[in-house]
């Protein structure tokens, strides 16, 4: 009987070994505006502690590949 007993709390303990993790689908927005180089005429403006980047109604973030058009 103990046998049983510990052959079945290593296969519990075994079951719950697998990850907890789920699988996450992040999807990509439609359309990314990237710009290489803002005008002269840009303004810096920090949005809760963010740099961003303002010119022209829009907003950009800069990013290794440039500045890339974000909502706020």
């Amino acid at each position: 009987m103990m046998k049983y007993l510990v052959y079945t709390l290593i296969l519990v303990f075994a079951l719950n070994l697998n990850s907890c993790a789920r699988r996450v689908v992040v999807a990509q927005p439609a359309s990314v505006t990237v710009v290489k180089k803002l005008p002269r005429q840009y303004k810096v403006v920090r949005v809760k502690g963010k740099r961003y980047y303002f010119f022209n109604g829009k907003h950009y973030r800069k990013t290794r590949n440039g500045y890339v058009v974000v909502k706020i």
